[in-house]
């Protein structure tokens, strides 16, 4: 599968931008997509992910409450609405497949995830 993002730029603290990305191929039922993140110089860290079929999320607590993940079942796409930005959240952000063939909970973890795709630089002036 390839992950293709877009949507990233440049905003003010306080503003909002909306990622998406759109797989090359049918996401299946039993797939998780996410978004990871990591800042210049920072370890690679888990945004938030979604289940295909059911639209169950997870977030990490850092966003809760200010970002938002979606899923389009019919175009094969995920999105990332990001609302009341920081400078903290400045960082290069992936979209990642997860085929979750034992059909496990929505996961934190980089390591379970199958694909990635190329990342969109995100940056939040104060």
């Amino acid at each position: 599968v390839q992950l293709q993002a877009s949507g990233g730029g440049l905003v003010q603290a306080g503003g909002s931008l909306r990622l998406s990305c759109a797989a090359s191929e049918p996401i299946l039922s039993n797939y998780h997509m996410a978004w990871f993140r990591q800042a210049p110089g920072k370890e690679r860290q888990f945004v938030a992910a979604i289940s295909w079929r059911e639209g169950n999320t997870y977030y990490t607590d850092d966003v809760k409450g200010r970002f938002r993940i979606s899923r389009d079942n019919a175009e094969n796409t995920v999105d990332l609405r990001m609302d009341s930005l920081k400078p903290e959240d400045t960082a290069v952000y992936y979209c990642v497949v997860r085929q979750n063939r034992n059909r496990t909970p929505l996961s934190a973890s980089g390591a379970l995830y199958d694909f990635w795709g190329q990342g969109t630089q995100v940056t939040v002036s104060s």
